[in-house]
């Protein structure tokens, strides 16, 4: 379950590493549609059960698989949902560099820390695409 989508500035743009801790975290409680429409936050699910937030230090670093090979993003929404299955699924709102956002399961996405060597180079090279080829 990944979704892309645009959120139009959630916060005023995307990020690098060195300003990555200024994205704003949706926390709290579960969003609603209200919120994504606002741009408070970026996901909202209304076909699961017993949606709640996920306890987490947000805004959080982390490495994303999408089916295009891994991805820097920051974690600025986390909650539980359960499935028609009686599944608890944990998902994450995305942001990327350039300020687009994602929705993805927790088992696409590694946190990470932001001096990670890694992270930062996918952050370089997300901003920068030719420095991938350096």
């Amino acid at each position: 379950m990944t979704q892309d989508h645009d959120i139009d500035d959630v916060d005023g743009g995307g990020f690098d590493f060195d300003d990555w801790d200024r994205l704003k975290p949706f926390t709290g409680r579960v969003a609603s549609l209200d919120d994504v429409q606002s741009k408070a936050a970026v996901f909202a699910l209304g076909d699961t059960q017993r949606p709640y937030p996920l306890d987490m230090e947000l805004p959080q670093p982390a490495i994303w698989w999408d089916e295009d090979g891994e991805k820097p993003v920051i974690i600025v929404q986390a909650e539980i949902h359960t499935n028609s299955d009686d599944e608890e699924m944990e998902i994450y709102g995305l942001i990327l560099p350039d300020g687009d956002g994602a929705v993805a399961l927790s088992e696409d996405v590694d946190l990470v820390d932001a001096t990670d060597a890694a992270w930062r180079k996918l952050v370089e090279d997300f901003i920068d695409p030719s420095a991938a080829n350096d």
